[in-house]
């Protein structure tokens, strides 16, 4: 087995790499616990019902992560063999191991969105006729905000109204994967709610712009949740003392959504450098959110090359996403100090 390579100095692989700071660390150690699994610890309660205030609905459910909260709410609204409409790029479709498949036992029917985003026509056009027995019956819409692959693009309000419009046209379910909703909020200023109020169900993620260790919670109407709990504990969701973990959900909701708008300052200072550095180019433009994704010139070295020597020479780490192709992410381990030092660091490699 080879060796790991030292830690990193700056890590801008993902937002999950955040760490708890010593508040939420102590809001941790102090957590007061129970059953959770029989709903009995008061720390996961009263996350859950922070969640449902902030998202406008009946009632939450913790989890151990948003991938559980996607299984959960395919499995929970659509039957073996029907289609989940998505988009090409999402998180469900590429980076959930085939849960869908395996867990819910549903086909997908992919859309060709923009930059991760799609329209209320696209899914017009996308629904089964009913009338034809030979076909997957469409059940359910699936958004995800912001799009991950598609930069950390912000699904617009009136998009997902349409899209919603178009779907309970059908008599489709929506569900929104809200793994970074809270990134989108920070920067338009739209609330959770509002954001949350045409979808069927979502879930916001814990672990990566709100700083937490693990977690994600799922929300809808109260019947919704009642079935996800069937769900959660079939799927090996289920818990003890959990609200050691919800604690931390509980700090982040008080203290660290607003903060997110220093990583999205952050990610367009690192945008507007690798702008000015030769052998660099940005993919999406200046970023939305939290997420930059680049590209180096191919005549100048593999992005795993660049990857190596700046993780080496540097203390630096960047993620990979293709052959030369870069994704970096912001979040409250990332100061502007470290967006310096990141382009400083790039362009050392490069001049080399």
């Amino acid at each position: 087995m080879s060796p790991m390579p030292p830690p990193p100095r700056i890590d801008l692989y993902s937002d999950t790499k955040s760490k708890p700071t010593p508040e939420m660390r102590q809001a941790i150690a102090n957590a007061e616990v129970g059953d959770e699994q029989r709903d009995e610890d008061p720390t996961v309660r009263k996350l859950q019902e922070m969640t449902a205030e902030l998202l406008g609905k009946e009632a939450a459910l913790f989890l151990p992560s948003g991938t559980m909260g996607n299984a959960i709410a395919y499995r929970v609204w659509a039957e073996p063999g029907q289609e989940v409409i998505l988009d090409k790029t999402c998180h469900t479709l590429h980076s959930e191991a085939g849960g869908p498949a395996a867990l819910a036992g549903v086909m997908t029917r992919i859309l060709d969105g923009d930059n991760g985003i799609f329209t209320g026509d696209m899914v017009h056009a996308a629904v089964r006729p009913l009338g034809r027995h030979n076909v997957p019956q469409s059940a359910l819409v699936s958004i995800e905000q912001t799009a991950n692959a598609g930069g950390g693009a912000i699904w617009p309000l009136a998009t997902i109204e349409e899209v919603a419009e178009a779907a309970r046209a059908h008599n489709l379910i929506v569900h929104m994967d809200g793994a970074r909703l809270l990134n989108a909020v920070v920067a338009t200023n739209v609330s959770a709610a509002a954001y949350a109020a045409p979808c069927d169900s979502l879930w916001i993620d814990l672990s990566k712009g709100l700083g937490c260790p693990v977690g994600a919670v799922l929300a809808g109407s109260a019947d919704f949740i009642n079935q996800s709990r069937r769900f959660k504990h079939q799927f090996g969701g289920a818990m003890r003392q959990a609200g050691i973990i919800a604690a931390a959900g509980v700090y982040a909701l008080e203290h660290n959504i607003e903060r997110m708008a220093v990583d999205h300052a952050n990610a367009r200072k690192l945008a507007e450098g690798i702008e000015n550095l030769d052998g660099l180019s940005l993919e999406f433009g200046l970023p939305q959110t939290n997420m930059v994704y680049f590209r180096v010139a191919e005549e100048r070295m593999t992005a795993q090359d660049l990857h190596e020597r700046l993780w080496a020479d540097h203390g630096i780490r960047i993620g990979v996403s293709g052959a030369q192709r870069f994704r970096a992410v912001t979040h409250i381990d990332v100061s502007t100090d470290d967006i310096d030092a990141a382009l400083s660091g790039l362009s050392a490699v490069l001049a080399a």
